[in-house]
């Protein structure tokens, strides 16, 4: 079984109002790609892929007019794809869905928000002091992840928590003092949240859950100036230590200093005309699931070879979006 995770760059601005997709040559919202060369190459690196399931982060816009599942499945057709059906959990405000789009003939699935005494349902609200000021901090998801249970032909259950973790750029600040203001409050707010997820993740486990946390976490080891006034960054704090999950790219990552790292995303710096590699997407699987998970792989046109060897695929990756999926195939 393959599981793929996949943040693609405004695919809500893919599709009208009745979910079609715009195959024409007006711009997409990516630069410099149309929306037709957009939506054929999401399409060729989709039936590439050819996983059992893709959380799919930043999903078409589910609001009073637009629907995500109506969008996906139109899609899953345009390409034939063999993940064709949609699942979606809670919607956000964000233009920014979180949807699983999966084949039905190896997957059951269904949306299973939990709670627990130390932890709410995602769509709650998190109390806790983080910063030890003996003021409790309130803290929501914009994004509000999507727990899945999913049941093989074989009857093994697996529970999934797809995350789309909140960015720490200080949007809209400022000045340098309103900057560094924001910054911290939003790196608090990211902290918190990824403690919630560990929570339900430490329940899960603790009832005997074989899981499997994926999605793009907008974080790593070093990755902003902020992260020593609180010790750890969130992908430390979701892998945990008790209970540890495992992802061996987010393990390289750790090692920091001048090691080599993985990378997942690429950003254009306009104003420094270069661009930034960053490491923001994983899966991470529970112990039980660390025998059977086998071949972690990051699609990136130039750093995986296969990828690099096929012009096609390579394009097609690069016209798709600013990250490039992850997937781990379970010999399960």
């Amino acid at each position: 079984m393959r599981l793929a995770t996949y943040n693609v760059e405004w695919f809500d601005a893919l599709f009208d109002d009745q979910g079609r997709l715009y195959m024409d040559a007006e711009p997409s919202a990516r630069h410099g790609v149309s929306r037709a060369e957009q939506a054929r190459a999401l399409g060729r690196v989709f039936a590439e892929l050819d996983a059992d399931a893709v959380l799919v982060v930043e999903a078409p816009d589910t609001n009073a007019r637009r629907d995500t599942t109506r969008a996906l499945t139109h899609f899953a057709t345009a390409f034939d794809l063999r993940c064709r059906a949609v699942l979606t959990g809670f919607a956000n405000d964000t233009q920014q869905e979180l949807a699983l789009l999966y084949d039905p003939a190896v997957l059951n699935v269904r949306h299973d928000p939990q709670a627990g005494p130390d932890a709410p349902r995602f769509d709650g609200v998190f109390r806790i002091d983080l910063d030890i000021d003996a003021t409790e901090d309130r803290v929501t998801f914009s994004k509000p992840p999507l727990e899945v249970e999913a049941v093989t032909p074989g009857g093994r259950v697996l529970r999934l928590i797809g995350a789309h973790l909140k960015s720490k750029a200080p949007h809209g600040a400022v000045g340098a003092d309103r900057i560094m203001r924001l910054s911290i409050a939003n790196r608090r707010k990211q902290l918190a949240q990824a403690i919630w997820i560990r929570r339900r993740i430490d329940a899960a486990l603790a009832a005997g859950d074989s899981v499997i946390l994926l999605g793009d976490l907008n974080d790593g080891p070093g990755l902003d100036e902020y992260e020593h006034l609180f010790g750890r960054s969130s992908v430390e704090i979701l892998l945990g230590e008790a209970a540890p999950l495992y992802d061996p790219h987010a393990l390289e990552a750790l090692k920091g200093g001048l090691a080599p790292q993985p990378t997942s995303a690429r950003f254009y710096i306009g104003p420094e005309r270069r661009y930034l590699q960053a490491m923001l997407d994983y899966i991470m699987v529970s112990q039980d699931l660390r025998p059977q998970a086998k071949a972690w792989r990051i699609w990136h046109p130039f750093d995986d070879p296969d990828c690099w060897d096929s012009p096609d695929l390579r394009a097609a990756l690069l016209a798709a979006s600013d990250h490039f999926p992850v997937t781990v195939d379970l010999d399960i």
